[in-house]
């Protein structure tokens, strides 16, 4: 792990927006395969367009605003992108050392009954890896991974480096057509030597945890936005009633869904220490009902020719439902209704 590591201290993050939006205008929308996504996030990395501003230090919207950038380009890209960012965010939050410029990142924090990660002490302050880990985004093309594992009853963050003996990349668990070329397959380790990261528990227990729930409604508006571009340019060509009519539903959800990633940034740049859970789940229902009226209009409003003929408009409608389960939908809701129910009614204008 050494290799990937640079000193400790995170110098002040912040890319140039514009710059992001010219080198994605550089890349023609073609067929999505790892390959590519890897090149591509390659070039962000080198280009340092990677950097973003880490939240709770006064931009916030910035960085959302990077992620919706990347996103309305291409999910698949912006999967691996913000798992690259968020690593570094972790990283700086947690234990403050930088990753080298080279590396590539993603985390890992799925925990689903069936693959339980667990560590062992090691030699010379490692530890070891062993067990399945699933729903890893990216794991054929990523250097390195931040990955939760557990030791006794005892939920840690790990560091490993994916090129050493004890690291398999498997085929198994991803069938999706959607997100396709993300690979999100289960990964084996055997002995494979990491560095924990923070103290046990403490990834979870961090105000950055929740900020890292509000890049990914950042992730779904920009997908969301374009749905809504396809649209807009069908109702310039097309100008009837019925697809008006769309147009407007999709302008006022987008509207909405904007003003909460807005207000929502805000909240974390103000009180970047406070227990962001309740606003975050708020955020995300909201960009999450505002992306199922995008694809609802925007695919009645312009029908077949779009989704059978325009790669990029399909490959968002294939890619967004699939991301959008990133929520767990009426669970989330649950959470949300209860939280509101500790919090108070913030509904009076």
């Amino acid at each position: 792990m050494d290799s990937a590591v640079a000193s400790h201290g995170m110098e002040p993050m912040s890319i140039d927006l514009d710059s992001l939006q010219d080198t994605l205008d550089e890349w023609a929308y073609e067929e999505v395969t790892p390959a590519l996504l890897q090149h591509r996030l390659q070039i962000l990395n080198q280009r340092g367009l990677d950097r973003l501003s880490l939240p709770g230090q006064g931009r916030t919207l910035e960085r959302w605003r990077a992620l919706a950038k990347v996103a309305n380009h291409d999910l698949g890209l912006v999967k691996l992108y913000e798992g690259h960012t968020d690593a570094l965010a972790i990283l700086s939050e947690l234990d403050g050392f930088v990753p080298l410029p080279d590396s590539l990142w993603g985390v890992w924090a799925a925990e689903p009954p069936d693959a339980r990660l667990l560590v062992r002490y090691g030699a010379d302050s490692m530890v070891t890896l062993h067990g399945r880990k699933s729903w890893c985004s990216g794991a054929s093309l990523v250097s390195h991974a931040l990955v939760t594992a557990w030791m006794d009853d005892h939920p840690m963050l790990v560091a490993v480096e994916m090129n050493q003996p004890g690291v398999e990349v498997t085929q198994d668990g991803w069938r999706a057509v959607g997100m396709q070329a993300t690979g999100s397959v289960d990964v084996l380790f055997d002995g494979a030597a990491g560095v924990l990261v923070g103290a046990p528990g403490r990834y979870l227990h961090r105000p950055g945890f929740w900020h890292g729930g509000g890049g990914i409604a950042a992730c779904w508006y920009g997908s969301a936005t374009a749905l809504a571009d396809t649209l807009r340019a069908h109702c310039k060509r097309h100008r009837e009633p019925h697809a008006l009519a769309h147009l407007g539903h999709v302008d006022a959800a987008l509207l909405g869904a904007a003003t909460a990633l807005r207000q929502a940034a805000a909240w974390i740049d103000r009180e970047p220490t406070a227990d962001a859970r309740y606003p975050i789940c708020q955020l995300r229902a909201v960009v999450e009902q505002c992306s199922e009226i995008v694809i609802r209009h925007a695919g009645r409003a312009f029908g077949a020719a779009p989704l059978c003929r325009d790669a990029y408009c399909a490959r968002h409608m294939a890619d967004l439902p699939v991301y959008l389960r990133q929520s767990h939908a009426e669970r989330d809701l649950a959470v949300l209704g209860d939280l509101n129910l500790l919090e108070g009614a913030p509904w009076q204008l």
